[in-house]
């Protein structure tokens, strides 16, 4: 099996969110979950220009079976998988996930495969006709993450996450983003 992930053993368990499911979140996980604009500008907001990305992960590859159902793909089509840690400092505060197929790639003016340690955030969230399609939210046991990660984000919880569907020009991607510790105290 080709590597799909730098960050899970296996794929988390998502659940669609519906309406009134909010009131299930801890108040801190809400308010980072239904944030409806930037993350990275909300941690910019914060920390100010101290927040730097870490590539972990940029590979074409398959995607995990419930990513390729959400975006609609065939089973061996690949996508552009990025994997990322923002942090402050050294501090970890989120860990995300991105799945861009290549016709999203292809409508988007800015060239989304060549991102390097710019957030994803500052560029989708530029486009006029971005649009949110869907989200799902999740509760990350540890053991779901590699020992690598729960060691490099001092993972020794369960970590909630949401992933959403985003669409430039009609054309989706997949952004999935996990809140550490370090931001829900803020």
């Amino acid at each position: 099996m080709t590597t799909q992930s730098i960050l899970f053993n296996r794929e988390p368990d998502w659940h669609e969110h519906r309406r009134g499911s909010h009131h299930t979140l801890p108040q801190a996980v809400r308010s980072w979950a239904y944030e409806a604009g930037s993350l990275t500008q909300r941690l910019r907001d914060y920390y100010g220009n101290h927040i730097a990305v870490n590539i972990l992960f940029h590979q074409w590859r398959t995607p995990f079976l419930s990513e390729r159902r959400q975006l609609h793909l065939p089973l061996t089509r690949f996508c552009l998988i990025r994997e990322v840690a923002l942090h402050t400092d050294g501090k970890p505060l989120l860990l995300a996930r991105t799945i861009i197929p290549e016709e999203t790639i292809k409508v988007a003016h800015r060239n989304l495969s060549h991102l390097g340690t710019r957030p994803l955030g500052e560029v989708i969230f530029s486009y006029p006709d971005l649009e949110r399609v869907t989200m799902d939210l999740a509760l990350i046991m540890p053991t779901i993450w590699t020992e690598q990660t729960q060691h490099n984000a001092n993972i020794t919880q369960p970590i909630w996450g949401r992933r959403t569907v985003y669409a430039i020009q009609k054309r989706p991607m997949l952004v999935s983003e996990f809140f550490l510790p370090e931001i829900l105290a803020h």
